[in-house]
């Protein structure tokens, strides 16, 4: 399949032309091993989403844990 560039929305990476999400965020594995808490902060259309997507599917897929996603955000379901 064609791979594009995304400007509007999550990336996917069988779709988009993108950076693995999680390998921008090094530390994430030993905080959630430590239970603890963080944030992710970045201005808007930065990777946010997808990054926390791809983190939610890698988490699944271990087996170790189970990931949700929720949104606080006004209209999302």
């Amino acid at each position: 399949m064609t791979h594009w560039f995304n400007i509007a929305g999550p990336c996917k990476a069988d779709t988009n032309y993108m950076l693995s999400p999680t390998s921008r965020l090094p530390n994430l594995e030993q905080l959630i091993a430590q239970e603890s808490y963080f944030v992710i902060h970045a201005p808007r259309q930065t990777g946010k989403t997808t990054a926390m997507l791809a983190l939610a599917k890698e988490l699944t897929s271990s087996e170790r844990y189970t990931a949700i996603m929720v949104s606080a955000e006004v209209g999302a379901d």
